[in-house]
């Protein structure tokens, strides 16, 4: 019958037991050592309803439960509808499997017998990582009967699914759905899994069962774990068999792994993220998952590698620009067998190629990091892959308007991107990892459409920008550099690709407008590489009637600090352009660079006159801010009086409009008053006001320059070490985002504090290295370097005796 109808070949010792019954055996019993079956042949007619007499057809032969006679064979497999397995709890069907009376098999309470771990193959490698994700599956799998995990390809979901199984307590079947390619074939590889198959001879006709009978039949009262694996190319018809399944087996339970939901009733999701990552800089590269795995992988194939500080910035690097993808990871570690980190961590531009190696015995589209990607790329259909690959334009992720906008399609298909582990949706962004990205890009540039979609893309950070600018001098700020923050890396974006196609209107107004952003957040040096790009490809050439937004690109790329002589040629150029009674009507923070740049004129009543008589059609921004200008020249001049009451009016000003920017500025020109009048308290006090307020901008070079203007204060006041605290701090923020005044000023501060404890031979060093730094060329810069020089006169002058 097993051989007959489910086609399981029968074994030595099943044989010799059906020939002890046909012969009616007294000494019947049961067969040494063979363990009781899997599962009943055919399910069990409870007594109570379905009783049926020994002397009845069909009757089941001794020590055998009655089995159901043939023609309710077809009755089972509709025994339930479609759709009701939901409302069928776990209960008591999942309990511990030991110590309770297995179906169908008599006499069998308290004994154990072997769990059926069919399917599921031993691990070659550790398994790093996902404590957490293992148990909260574990969890899902007790109160659930179908859990799906999803997410792109070479998360790892297979994995999960596996060690998951193999710390199932009852029987597992374990089903490999990626070598199906049709509907059809999707039951039959259940069935294969399972060890039932067709028999190779029958001694006479009964009716054939379909596939779906079967399982039915062979499932009915069997508690199993069933796990589809890799179903993503044929979700539709797995969910069909899953739901039926689950519908007419109530032991049954289903676990999925898929880069897309089966999105049926009582199905219960689960994402399988990518492994955590560690920051750029972190002193713990090992407490992170993705490190971890890449230092095990590492090691099988270059004995006795280990995650130093030689190469832990690599490996970091290497984690990061893989997006914490387990194959991924993988496929670099394996690279080691020929390659230095570092050498795998340069080549990552060209992932695809570089990662081209994986395993001889895996699937094909598992064996490179293209081929993995390719194969969620071809499941895609025609508007799916053209939103994919304009998507691809966007290199931090787009709200779904902006993405809509840009793309040219309803957002609709980003959603069914996001349902296909394509993009992720978080915060209320469309992101795509790195490596889906960089394979949508290499489809948008064979598109012919690549030029349009970056185009539109430029133009649409150039509104954003446009529209935001203005807001970050508001009481609106902080709403809008968060924002920003999110759009950030496709501003820079795209004015690299403004400046590479050039279109250099755009790029200059484009970065023009987004150099408050960058002020604001202390985004120095990535700026300023950015308007050194776009000056180098404009040459010669020049906007008419963007004299503005040229100018602001010099000073962009001045404020990190660069001196070369085209540099000086062009900030000549500047001054000639833009005197110091212009007013700038686009890029209105421009007005605080130039100040900076030029410093007080020479006349400085008859540009006073001039504020004044244009002071009606400044803006309150412009107004607050000629204020404080004024009150910064009069200090120079030594009229003290006047300067205060000009700080006060700016101040005002700026708490009218909630402009916190403009409020740490004119603190920290109070407290550099407080300063020179020698009223040290009262400038520790407004430089903790200013800190406060840059903390919660969250502006970098303001903090660093508030510590510093407390580290005087602190100096001033004896508190020694309280000062080299601030000026070390206020070091490493300066350095990180490379504002070199401020860190000039750090380090400067760090010698008068080493001269002041006796140690002349670390305060020279110090000081020579903050002269190396500050940057010339700018007016507000030169107070600084005369204090420099004149504390490395000092030195000299106790090395001389002079």
């Amino acid at each position: 019958m097993l051989d007959e109808e489910l086609g399981v070949e029968p074994g030595a010792e099943l044989a010799a037991a059906h020939l002890a019954v046909l012969r009616a055996d007294p000494a019947l019993g049961p067969v040494a050592g063979l363990a009781p079956p899997v599962s009943p042949a055919y399910p069990a007619v409870p007594a109570a309803t379905h009783a049926v007499p020994p002397s009845a057809p069909h009757a089941a032969p001794p020590g055998v439960s009655h089995v159901a006679p043939p023609d309710a064979w077809q009755a089972a497999s509709h025994a339930a509808p479609p759709g009701s397995w939901q409302s069928a709890t776990p209960g008591a069907s999942h309990a511990a499997v030991a110590g309770r009376e297995r179906p169908g098999v008599p006499g069998t309470r308290g004994q154990a017998w072997q769990r059926s771990r069919q399917g599921l193959r031993a691990q070659l490698t550790s398994f790093v990582g996902r404590t957490d994700e293992l148990a909260q599956l574990g969890a899902r799998l007790q109160d659930c009967r179908l859990v799906t995990l999803i997410g792109p390809g070479g998360a790892g979901k297979t994995r999960l699914a596996t060690e998951a199984a193999e710390r199932e307590p009852g029987d597992v079947c374990f089903v490999p759905l990626a070598p199906v390619s049709d509907a059809d074939g999707v039951p039959q590889a259940v069935l294969a899994a399972l060890g039932i198959r067709d028999a190779a001879l029958k001694l006479h006709e009964r009716p054939a069962l379909d596939p779906w009978a079967r399982l039915v039949t062979a499932l009915a009262d069997r508690e199993l774990l069933l796990v589809l694996d890799n179903c993503e190319h044929l979700v539709a018809a797995t969910a069909e068999l899953a739901d039926h399944l689950l519908a007419n087996c109530p032991d049954l339970r289903v676990l999925v792994t898929s880069r897309e939901a089966l999105g049926i009733t009582g199905e219960s999701i689960l994402p399988v993220a990518p492994l955590r990552l560690p920051p750029v800089e972190t002193d713990e590269p090992l407490g992170y998952p993705a490190v971890r795995l890449f230092a095990d992988r590492a090691a099988a194939v270059r004995p006795g590698f280990v995650v130093d500080g030689d190469n832990a910035a690599h490996v970091v690097h290497i984690c990061r620009a893989l997006d914490g993808l387990p194959l991924a990871i993988e496929l670099a570690a394996a690279r080691l067998r020929t390659l230095s980190v570092a050498d795998v961590a340069a080549r990552l531009d060209d992932r695809f190629r570089l990662l081209a190696r994986g395993s001889r015995t895996a699937l094909p589209r598992h064996q490179t990091l293209h081929a993995v990607v390719a194969w969620s790329w071809d499941l895609l259909d025609e508007n799916e892959q053209v939103m994919a690959r304009r998507l691809s334009a966007f290199v931090t992720g787009a709200r779904p308007e902006v993405a809509e906008r840009v793309c040219g399609l309803p957002e609709e298909v980003l959603f069914s991107l996001a349902e296909k582990s394509l993009v992720e949706f978080v915060d209320g962004r469309f992101r795509m990892l790195e490596t889906i990205r960089a394979f949508c890009a290499g489809r948008l540039a064979e598109s012919g459409e690549e030029h349009a979609v970056r185009d539109a893309h430029a133009r649409c950070y150039l509104d954003l920008i446009m529209t935001a600018d203005p807001l970050l001098r508001t009481g609106a700020q902080l709403e809008w550099l968060a924002r920003l923050d999110e759009e950030s890396g496709d501003l820079d974006a795209a004015v690299r690709w403004a400046t590479a196609s050039g279109q250099f209107e755009l790029g200059l107004r484009l970065l023009a407008q987004s150099a408050c952003y960058w002020w604001m957040r202390g985004h120095r040096t990535a700026s300023a590489s950015l308007a050194a790009a776009l000056l180098a490809a404009l040459g010669e050439t020049r906007v008419p009637g963007l004299e503005e937004e040229y100018g602001m690109c010099v000073l962009v790329m001045a404020w990190a600090g660069g001196r070369d002589e085209l540099l000086r040629t062009r900030l000549e150029e500047v001054r000639r352009l833009l005197p110091i009674d212009y007013l700038p009507v686009r890029v209105e923070f421009m007005m605080m660079l130039l100040s900076m740049f030029t410093g007080p004129p020479a006349d400085f009543g008859a540009m006073q006159q001039f504020y004044m008589d244009k002071v009606s059609g400044l803006t309150h921004w412009k107004r607050a801010l000629a204020s404080c200008g004024h009150a910064f020249v009069l200090q120079i001049l030594g009229r003290i009086d006047e300067a205060l009451e000009h700080f006060e009016a700016a101040l005002a000003g700026f708490r009218a409009i909630g402009e916190r920017w403009g409020m740490v500025l004119v603190l920290s020109g109070l407290g550099a008053l407080r300063q020179l009048q020698g009223d040290y308290r009262s400038a520790h006090a407004l430089a903790d006001e200013a800190l406060e307020l840059a903390r919660e901008l969250g502006a970098a070079t303001e903090i660093a320059e508030g510590l510093c203007r407390r580290a005087d204060a602190r100096f001033a006041l004896d508190d020694v070490a309280g000062a080299r605290a601030d000026y070390e701090q206020a070091a490493v923020l300066s350095r990180r985002n490379g504002s070199m005044e401020i860190l000039a000023w750090s380090w400067l501060g760090l010698g008068l504090v080493a001269l002041r404890s006796g140690e002349p031979g670390a305060a020279r060093p110090l000081l020579v290295r903050a002269r190396e730094v500050c940057p010339d060329g700018w007016y507000s810069t030169e107070d600084t370097r005369a204090r420099i020089d004149a504390a490395l006169a000092r030195i000299c002058g106790a090395h001389t005796g002079q």
